[in-house]
């Protein structure tokens, strides 16, 4: 299923599912074409809400996946999409990581520390075993200096990689992948948590909790200190401005799209 995109707070989320996300990845990495996604939760949307040049960025981008029971509730509520499933990012990785083993297309893995990177490199060669991993380069966790951007994706592109995973957290990997998706002649996609969940770091929530939509509570029971103002305070906003919208008291205007990168970003 391929409905399109939909304005979800001003944040153009594509109402898709995985076998439509999965094959414009893989369609872009075999034709060798710049391309970027990133599977927003309801966090992610609310970056857009909150900073109108991140949402023209947002809005800039190939595919924004609905990722999670909440977004798929607003893209049903609102557009009436009738999408029977969200779009997690760590699922999404399986399944692109799968078409690329077996068609032999070779992968880039930025972000996270060399310790998650080790780990996530080997737990994605024991999975599938025909994946070529063509380079794997941890963030620098700062601001990037002039010029960063493009050596990095010369570095990338001299790997012969045709796909780079981003894990850098939300909004960083989404900054950052627009930045370098007009220097890349490949898909780019901003995965987040699916660095620690495929090196075994981190756990996913019950399907059960994942069907609730309540994903986040277990996100948040796992790492409280560090997401509780995430979930405590913007859940609640999510919930109000999609009522709001819903019933036509607020009328969110998505931003224009935006090729012009973020005057800083984080490698």
């Amino acid at each position: 299923m391929d409905a399109g995109k939909r304005n979800v707070l001003g944040v153009l989320v594509d109402a898709l599912d995985y076998d439509a996300a999965t094959e414009k990845v893989v369609a872009a990495a075999r034709q060798g074409r710049p391309f970027a996604l990133t599977a927003l939760a309801v966090h992610g949307v609310m970056t857009g809400v909150a900073d109108r040049p991140h949402n023209s960025r947002l809005n800039a981008f190939d595919v924004v996946a609905p990722d999670g029971q909440p977004v798929r509730w607003a893209l049903n509520l609102l557009h009436g999409t009738k999408l029977r499933d969200w779009v997690s990012g760590p699922e999404l990785v399986v399944r692109v990581l799968s078409r690329m083993a077996d068609e032999g297309l070779p992968v880039y893995l930025y972000g996270s520390t060399p310790e998650v990177l080790g780990r996530l490199s080997a737990s994605l060669s024991r999975r599938f075993p025909g994946l070529r991993i063509a380079g794997a380069e941890p963030s620098k966790f700062r601001p990037a200096l002039p010029g960063e951007d493009r050596a990095i994706a010369e570095r990338i592109a001299r790997s012969q990689a045709r796909l780079v995973l981003v894990g850098l957290g939300c909004p960083r990997q989404e900054i950052f992948v627009h930045a370098l998706r007009p220097l890349l002649d490949l898909p780019l996609m901003a995965v987040g948590a699916a660095f620690d969940y495929h090196a075994g770091r981190m756990r996913s929530a019950p399907r059960w909790m994942q069907r609730s939509g309540l994903a986040w509570a277990w996100r948040l029971m796992l790492e409280p200190r560090r997401l509780w103002r995430r979930y405590l305070i913007l859940n609640p906003e999510y919930l109000a401005r999609l009522a709001a919208q819903k019933v036509g008291l607020w009328k969110p205007a998505a931003a224009a799209p935006t090729d012009r990168p973020a005057h800083v970003f984080t490698v």
